[in-house]
This record gives C-alpha cells, structure tokens and sequence, in this order.
C-alpha cells in the first residue's frame, strides 16, 4: 500500500510520509491506493478481542512500513489507561435498533480522543523515519473538539510543537475553557475574529506556503496537522466502526441485511471513516449523513451541488458549524474513480466561485451511498428532551442531531434495521443547552448548570469536566484571520 494525493496521484508516498507531513504539497490530501478487504471469518475473530486488539489488526493493514513491535507500541500507549472502564467505544442500546455508540469517554470527553490519544504516537513514530530529526509543528484548525483532544493528545510530546487556532465566538464556553486552560510547555492556543472555515482556510494557506516551509526548515522545523486532513487522524476513527460492528455481532445481533450508519458530520471526516469501513467488508447499508442548520451537506447529497456561498449560522451544535467540509475531497476522489484532474478541478471551483457540480453519474452514485437530513436548534432541543423522557438518555446537542435524522430517516424510507448512531461528545461539553431541554431550572454559572444538569438527570459529571471547575486561563490572544501567520511564528519565536 501506497499514499497518493487527491490531487496528483503520481505522488506516492509511505505511511510514515503520509502522516509526518499531513497534507500532500499541493494542498492535496492523502489516501490509499489500495483498501485492505475483511472476510466474515476475520470479524468474526475480531468480534472475540478487545478494542486494542481490533485497533492493531485494522491499523496494520495501513501502516506499511511501520513494523508489528510499533504498531503494538502505538495502539498499548493510546488505548492503556485513557478512556472510562478501557472501553474506548462502548454501545448503548436504545430500543430494539438504535446502538448509540459513545465515542466521548476520553480526555477531553469528545470522539476526537479515539484519534488523538493515538496520532501523538504515530506521529512521532513517523517522523523518526522521514522526519531528519526536524521538529514536528501541528497545525490545528478547530470547531472546538478537535483543538482539545489534540492539545490533550500532543502536550509535552517530545520534538514538537502545537498551535491551536478557533473561532473565538464559535464553540461553547466549555470548550473555550478546556483549550485556553491547558496545560504543556510546548501548546499554544489562539482565538480568531472569524469562523471555523476562517480558521481551516488560514491553516490550510499556511501549510502550502513555500516561503513559509523554507523559513521553517531553516529553523529545523516541520509542519504537520491533527485535522483529519492528516491520514493518521482518519485511520483511527475507521477502527470504532469495525468495532461496533464486532460488538453486534458478539452480542448475537442479526445482521444478515447489514446495517445503517448515522454520522452528525461538519468536515465529513467521521463519516468517511465510516465509509471506509464499509469498503472494507464491514456490511453497510446506508450513511446518512446528519447537519445542523449549516447544511451544505445535506444540499450536496441532495443535489449533486456544493456551494458554500450561504449564510453562516452559530449554532447549538458549534463542532457541526462548517461550511467547508475539507474531507469530502477524499470521497470525491473515490466517486471520480481516483481521477486527480477532476478532483483538482472541483477544489479550485470551491475556491475561486464557492461551489461546484459533480456530474449525473457522480451524484447517482453518492445517492446510492448517502442519505442527507438536517435539523435547526429548535428540533436538536427538542430530540435531547424527548430521549431524556422516553429512554431516560441523556444525548448532547451533535448526537440529538443524529437522532432527529434518523427518525426522519426512517419516516421517509421506512428503513428500520439496526442502526449504529455516533455520539460525539458528552452532554456536559454543552450544559447550558442540554439542560434548557430537561429543565426549566437555570443557573448563573456554567459550573452552575453543569451541577445543575446532574442533579436534574441523575448522571454523572465526568471527572475532565468538574476537573476544568477551578481552572484559569493561559491563553487569552485573540487574532485576526489575516494575522493567523503571525501568531505562528510568535509562537514558535521565530523571526
């Protein structure tokens, strides 16, 4: 297996490469040239192991010239001691069809720990292959999630640095808390006046820029990212949906006609790994696909058009509020039959105009794939109240999403197989919103209604959450996205 870009497939690449550098120098993003393919006799033995071991087996087959000794040593630091009871990813059965798997009982209480416990690991294991000794730089774009579980996941790593930048008025006040507030020598976190496409847009003309690249080779150093633009983000998160599918199948599920996938998505990664686990033998019917009132993605599969040009809503579901999905650059180089041209074409219409079409034949087979719906603020409070009084279960305001659109979906299409419905974070990430759905209880504090919130439903805070109670803040700057370069080299105290 090689790694080629989406955007010219004569650069091929190692695993290793792939992950060091993150994104392709073109701006194109990596994948593989080839998909391992498994059998039911390969689940059916997975279905007896553990999470780590399912995570070794998958991960080998994309790790190609990482040897089984670092493989082992990769997946044991990241999976041993950081997630609640070692079960990384457990289901909950809601009914007969819904599993609600629980991708929060990390770190940092978001899906993104399931990657980002484990990319510190293969990212350090790269770059001592193809890295020369530079110091690794991450660069991180994020709608709140993302930027704590990579600043929890690299903080005092050795040989690198992290730079976290996020809308300064776009996630919650727990997330802000979580990044301004941590702790490591070598992290740096900075708000922008802008959006989270603002923020991923910077990011992005930073990685590219050559001028950039150079003054930071002169000072032995490397950039790299932890957006799941960077292979070793995405690999990860294809790992929870073959596991999901091995606990059905140890708990005696039928699932002869497959099942169904429902993914609350923004950048599109996570609903890409699902796709990938799908191509990979794990028996998917149909990933649909759940926005938040910022639904170009629901258009695009509805329509076979992409066009960002649109207002831009600050929702109650913030880590969803994007309306640039940088990683359906990947799935559009699959639907385009791996033709580099076309994907090219495609990204440089995004850029110059804003949108673009795929061609009848492209969104035919994304309709087959794909099943889009949205839901507004309203319908997301609405969804949390009604599973709190029906299954006593608490969901946060992106996995409230997923559900009201998969009730849709089964309204609609009348399809009502098992479904496995990710659940992104824990309700505790997003309390003031959580709580207006449960009570009409308020408190003055968002600790205040954090306590509040418990008492009222009978959970449990997780021990990340009050542990923030007392903390303060270290990070307090706030840029320009024009600026964002600026506030790089501040960091990194290059002149």
């Amino acid at each position: 297996m090689n790694y080629v870009s989406t955007r010219d497939k004569s650069v091929k690449v190692s695993a290793a490469t792939a992950i060091a550098r993150g994104i392709s120098v073109e701006g194109g993003l990596f994948v593989p040239d080839t998909f391992p393919k498994f059998n039911e006799k390969d689940f059916e033995n997975l279905s007896k192991l553990d999470y780590k071991a399912r995570a070794k087996f998958v991960l080998k087959h994309f790790l190609n010239d990482f040897t089984e000794q670092e493989v082992d040593y990769c997946v044991e630091g990241a999976y041993t001691g950081s997630f609640d009871n070692e079960q990384p990813a457990p289901i909950a059965l809601l009914g007969k069809n819904a599993n609600i798997l629980e991708l929060w009982h990390g770190p940092t209480c978001a899906f993104k720990d399931l990657a980002l416990q484990l990319l510190p690991y293969l990212l350090t294991t790269s770059a001592k292959k193809v890295a020369g000794g530079k110091k690794i730089v991450i660069l991180v774009a994020t709608s709140g999630d993302t930027g704590k579980a990579a600043l929890e996941g690299f903080k005092d790593v050795e040989d690198t640095e992290i730079l976290v930048f996020y809308p300064s008025e776009g996630v919650s006040p727990m997330q802000k808390l979580q990044m301004s507030s941590q702790k490591g020598d070598n992290v740096h976190v900075c708000a922008i006046v802008g959006n989270f496409d603002d923020a991923q847009t910077g990011v992005k003309k930073i990685f590219t820029n050559n001028e950039v690249k150079e003054k930071l080779a002169k000072n032995n150093m490397q950039f790299s990212s932890a957006n799941s633009i960077n292979w070793g983000r995405l690999a990860p998160q294809i790992v929870y949906y073959v596991s999901a599918y091995c606990d059905m199948l140890a708990r005696g599920e039928e699932l002869k006609d497959g099942f169904n996938i429902v993914v609350p998505t923004g950048n599109f990664g996570n609903i890409l790994a699902a796709y990938y686990a799908k191509k990979m033998g794990v028996p998917v019917n149909k990933l649909i696909c759940a926005s938040n009132a910022n639904n170009v993605l629901t258009d695009f599969i509805k329509t076979g058009v992409y066009n960002r040009n649109r207002d831009f809503y600050t929702t109650i579901s913030p880590s969803m509020d994007i309306l640039i999905s940088s990683n359906l650059e990947r799935m559009l180089f699959e639907l385009y039959d791996n033709d580099d041209k076309a994907v090219a074409a495609l990204q440089d219409s995004l850029s110059q105009n804003g949108e673009f079409k795929v061609t009848d034949e492209v969104k035919s087979a994304l309709s087959e794939l794909f099943w889009g719906g949205c839901c507004d603020d309203k319908a997301t409070v609405d969804t949390i109240e009604k599973y709190f009084k029906e299954y006593a279960y608490l969901a946060d305001t992106h996995t409230a999403v997923a559900l009201n659109v998969y009730e849709q979906y089964v309204k609609e299409t009348g399809d009502d197989r098992a479904t496995v419905i990710a659940s992104t974070a824990s309700p505790y990430k997003f309390a003031k919103s959580v709580l207006s759905a449960v009570t009409d209880e308020k408190s003055d504090s968002e600790f205040g209604e954090v306590k509040l919130l418990c008492e009222v439903t009978n959970t449990e805070i997780p021990e990340p959450i009050a542990a923030l109670e007392n903390a303060t803040a270290r990070f307090t700057d706030i840029c320009e996205k024009e600026n964002m370069l600026e506030a790089v080299y501040n960091s990194l105290n290059i002149k």
